[in-house]
Formats: C-alpha cells, structure tokens, sequence
C-alpha cells in the first residue's frame, strides 16, 4: 500500500519542541513496518505565517513570501527526517521525481514546499498523483472539511463524506494568498478530483488518528471519495489491521 500523508506545520511543530514530531514519526514507522510505503509532505504552520507577516510588513512581493515559506516547511521536514533517522531520506526532496526514486528504494520519503505560488496542500496531493499512491492524508489542526471557517462560524458545518467535484465546491472561495490556513487548497482539490484520489483529511494532532485511518479506514474526518469506486474502501487492512493485500 503507498500511502502519502501531507502533515500541517502547525500540526507537526505547534510550538519549539521535539514531542510532537517524534510523535508523527513513530507512526510513519510503525505504517512502514505494516508494510505501507510512505510519502511524507510537511508544511510550515505557524512560524511560516509568522515570517511571512514580518517580511509582507517590509515590502516582500508575494513571490518573495512564497520563497520564504518554502524555507520554513523545508526546515520543518528537516526536523522530522531527524526523527525518522535511517528510515528516510537525508535531505528534503525538492522535487517529485527525486521523492518517487526514495519510495522506489524503500525509503520514507519527506517533502515540503516545491515552488512558489503552490501550497504543500497542492504537494502532496500532486506526489500522491505522481507515484499512484492508495491513500491521500491531511493529517491538519482542525477535525475535518467544513463549510465555513469553524473558528470563525459558529454555525460551520463538518463534511463527513464528499465526492471530489464537492470538494472543490466547498473550498472554491478560500482566499489563497500567501500565508493562508485551510484544511485543503483549491488546488490540491482540483488534484484530488482530476486524479480520483481516495482522501481523508483530519485532525491530526493525535498522530495516532493517522494510523488509525490508514489501517483500519477508522475516522472521524471528511471522507473525499472519487466517483465511481463506492463507499467502501477496498485496499485498506482487515482484520487487526497487520495483513495488507500483498499487490500493494
């Protein structure tokens, strides 16, 4: 099974500190020896916005602020490749073709940005399209797709379930300047809906909601199920969640 799992800056490093990214990586290890090959995409959370106000505030063009965040989600995939030691890559890839060469080789595989103009919503769910993955994953800060910002709305509604056209529908008019929070991006959705690519997005601050998803597909998120290949999932683990079907 290969699965790629887009973990959000402020999920991975909510603040300085090493729990939470050791965290995340004993999971990814735990999938790899389930027999998951895993992507790993890592944005910049709050300290990207942080450095991207500061730098907006002195006249950075948008492309500048961009370039700015790349760094910082660079940083923060460098953090968990420590974690993960020998199971991944040493370096951040920098693009699709190098990330789809560590999978080939057996390794963990971790990415943040990749070019301006284009989030790490957009990443991973463009490595996901890349290497044909099974699964995509946000694991994110909030529990799920909503129709409204939940902390901005009182009365937001939770998607438990939408098709990939849906998808789209429902985050068309998020505002997609640099620096912007959303669960999932505009692009990252026309992605998903081009590619068929089955997707869970969820709160990911409990690292082990993401093993849970992707072993048993046991969540309490938003379920993004393209058309055509019902409801069910027909990939992931039965039983104890330890026998994954041996083409994948």
């Amino acid at each position: 099974m290969k699965v790629v799992v887009s973990i959000g800056g402020s999920v991975l490093v909510p603040e300085p500190g090493t729990d939470r990214v050791a965290e995340h990586a004993a999971v990814i290890e735990d999938l790899v020896e389930d027999g998951c090959r895993v992507g790993t995409v890592v944005g910049g959370g709050g300290v990207a916005r942080e450095y991207i106000g500061a730098a907006r505030d002195l006249g950075a063009n948008e492309i500048e602020l961009d370039q700015l965040g790349i760094d910082v989600t660079r940083l923060n995939a460098r953090l968990l490749i420590a974690a993960l030691g020998e199971d991944a890559i040493t370096a951040p890839a920098e693009d699709y073709d190098e990330a789809g060469e560590a999978l080939r080789r057996g390794d963990v595989s971790v990415m943040g940005g990749v070019a301006p103009a284009q989030t790490t919503d957009a990443v991973g769910a463009a490595l996901a399209e890349y290497i044909d993955a099974d699964l995509l994953v946000y694991a994110t800060s909030v529990p799920g797709v909503y129709s409204d910002d939940p902390n901005e709305a009182d009365d937001a509604t939770k998607y438990d379930q939408l098709s990939a056209n849906d998808l789209v529908d429902a985050i068309a008019g998020l505002e997609m300047n640099a620096g912007a929070s959303a669960p999932v991006d505009l692009l990252a959705a026309k992605i998903i809906e081009r590619s068929g690519m089955r997707t869970i997005v969820l709160d990911g601050t409990d690292p082990d909601r993401i093993a849970r998803a992707v072993r048993h597909g046991d969540h309490e998120g938003t379920d993004v199920i393209p058309d055509g290949v019902g409801e069910e999932p027909t990939y992931w683990a039965a039983g104890d969640g330890n026998d994954y079907d041996s083409e994948r």
